[in-house]
């Protein structure tokens, strides 16, 4: 291994299909709890899935909260340097090209994944957030640099934490830095729906060609 960085508990399944998928999982999920996922969304991609460096009483996560739905904004920018670190580590390990993970987000892995578009766009691709919210309320300055970046955002209009509000709003903060960003709402609430599988593997394989 590359140093200490990768010593992140992780699963990593080689595959001869990009893009890599990157699996974030949510609270109290852990490494294994989305590698399910792949068999819908890219079959053959390399998958790397991390689990989060945060305990919550006893459950993982991948940065702290000050109560439900009030992230500590702070911890959030340190895990997402960290995590970007560790990306940079595992694709020297693992031989994959810098910056071309697609993450694949739930909840908590969503609400990370949106830090690392907002705080290192150049360590992902793409990402998929499924049940996401708006990770900085103080939002930074407009700017290009996720111009073109693609991002899928699936929520459910029942969501009582990812609400239709956060939705506009976490919509809103990425095209404002020229994101190609596609909301896909359900109905539903807090979970990922098997129904929008087919949807979510479209948007993946647009990423392949």
């Amino acid at each position: 291994m590359t140093g200490n960085t990768l010593q992140r508990p992780h699963v990593w399944h080689p595959g001869p299909g990009g893009p890599p998928l990157l699996l974030l999982h949510g609270t109290g999920g852990d490494e294994h709890d989305l590698l399910g996922l792949r068999a819908h969304l890219a079959p053959d991609a390399p998958v790397l899935s991390p689990r989060g460096t945060v305990s919550e009483h006893g459950m993982s996560r991948f940065f702290r909260r000050l109560r439900e739905g009030v992230f500590d904004e702070d911890d959030l920018r340190l895990r997402a340097d960290e995590l970007a670190a560790f990306l940079t580590a595992a694709e020297a390990e693992y031989g994959v090209e810098p910056g071309a993970w697609v993450a694949v987000g739930f909840s908590n892995g969503a609400n990370m994944a949106s830090a690392l578009l907002l705080r290192h766009p150049e360590s992902i691709a793409g990402a998929v957030l499924l049940a996401a919210m708006v990770p900085f309320q103080d939002d930074e300055p407009d700017d290009q640099a996720l111009a073109g970046q693609p991002v899928l955002i699936v929520n459910g209009t029942k969501d009582p934490m990812a609400t239709p509000e956060q939705t506009a709003r976490l919509a809103d903060q990425l095209r404002r830095r020229a994101a190609d960003v596609s909301v896909l709402s359900f109905d539903g609430g807090h979970t990922i729906d098997a129904g929008q599988l087919p949807r979510i593997r479209e948007f993946v394989t647009a990423l392949r060609s």
